[in-house]
């Protein structure tokens, strides 16, 4: 994320940091030094909801965070909380003062009007607020659009949206896919591991040079190797710092077309790598996908344990570049 200079740029930054523009929200900004290390959002709370500052205080502790930006979206059309904004904020100050987090920036957005609550010269932050910087002729979102990242979404529901099955996936090809479904007993099981995990680095180099899903027997071998729990752990594993851009393009695109019954391994994947991307909300939109193809798929249930716990991506990444070589040797090296 670029460098945050003033709460102009901060408002403008919010959108990308969390995938969409907010309403009626808390989000919480952490910082390490004087980086963005992550942020976070909740449905805005009520005042006297002392759970909700303490678990996000909680959670910036776990990431390592020093310092914090802060943000209410004030529900304007609630009457009850309309008029909340600075004591909610105060109540999330006390937690994160209690947890060492110091305050960098605290904000109180109401309709298209914005203060700084730790702001005491009225010239700039007068009592009414000021109205809302223009987001995409802004600064932020010049510099993000320039290094390749889409626009943000209009609202959180425009997120299922954006990864939601596409409309008439030929039989032809959910027969492919099928094809390549892997059995728990099949004979040459770890000779279909080999093979979907093959697959998967082969269709992941396509998309690392620019060509996408145009080899469409690959993309179903993929979905349907898939179907195996080591090929999904090596699939898994499989992105880092370097290729994880491309990765995110494919999954979201295979997310999209993989026909039902072949959801949930992708769409945990998928999960996997929009929470490392510091994309929290679209993570448990995929997971929300995951769990609607199989309502007890394991890897879904534990990923939605482990992001609500608010777990570091780091230490995300490091469980699963731990995990990696075992599932590697696990299906090269058996005999």
């Amino acid at each position: 994320m670029t460098t945050l200079t003033s709460p102009h740029d901060l408002l403008a930054a919010i959108p990308f940091l969390i995938g969409y523009h907010p309403s009626d929200s808390l989000v919480l900004v952490a910082i390490k030094g004087d980086l963005v290390s992550m942020a976070m959002r909740i449905d805005y709370p009520r005042p006297e909801n002392s759970e909700a500052y303490d678990l996000l205080a909680h959670h910036l502790k776990l990431d390592g965070a020093d310092a914090a930006l802060m943000l209410a979206y004030v529900p304007s059309s609630s009457p009850e909380l309309s008029e909340t904004g600075t004591e909610v904020l105060h109540h999330l100050a006390i937690s994160l003062t209690k947890n060492s987090i110091s305050i960098r920036e605290s904000i109180e957005v109401i309709g298209n009007r914005w203060r700084s609550v730790i702001c005491e010269d009225i010239s700039c932050c007068p009592p009414e607020g000021n109205l809302l910087p223009d987001f995409e002729s802004s600064r932020v979102a010049a510099e993000q659009v320039m290094a390749g990242r889409t626009l943000p979404l209009i609202d959180v529901s425009k997120l299922a949206d954006s990864i939601a099955a596409l409309p008439n996936i030929g039989v032809e090809f959910i027969a492919q896919v099928e094809s390549y479904f892997v059995p728990e007993d099949s004979p040459d099981l770890n000779e279909k591991q080999r093979d979907g995990a093959t697959a998967v680095v082969d269709l992941g180099l396509l998309y690392e040079f620019g060509r996408g899903s145009s080899d469409p027997d690959l993309v179903a071998q993929v979905i349907g190797r898939l179907s195996d729990i080591q090929v999904r752990d090596y699939a898994l594993g499989i992105h880092n710092a370097e290729n994880i851009a491309a990765y995110w393009s494919m999954w979201k695109e295979l997310l999209r077309i993989a026909p039902v019954g072949y959801v949930a391994p992708i769409a945990s994947i998928f999960a996997a790598v929009a929470y490392e991307s510091g994309q929290g909300a679209l993570a448990h939109k995929a997971l929300d996908r995951a769990l609607i193809d199989n309502p007890g798929y394991s890897l879904a249930l534990l990923l939605r344990r482990v992001f609500s716990a608010g777990w570091p991506a780091a230490a995300f990444i490091q469980m699963r570049e731990q995990l990696h070589p075992k599932v590697k040797t696990a299906i090269f090296e058996n005999n």
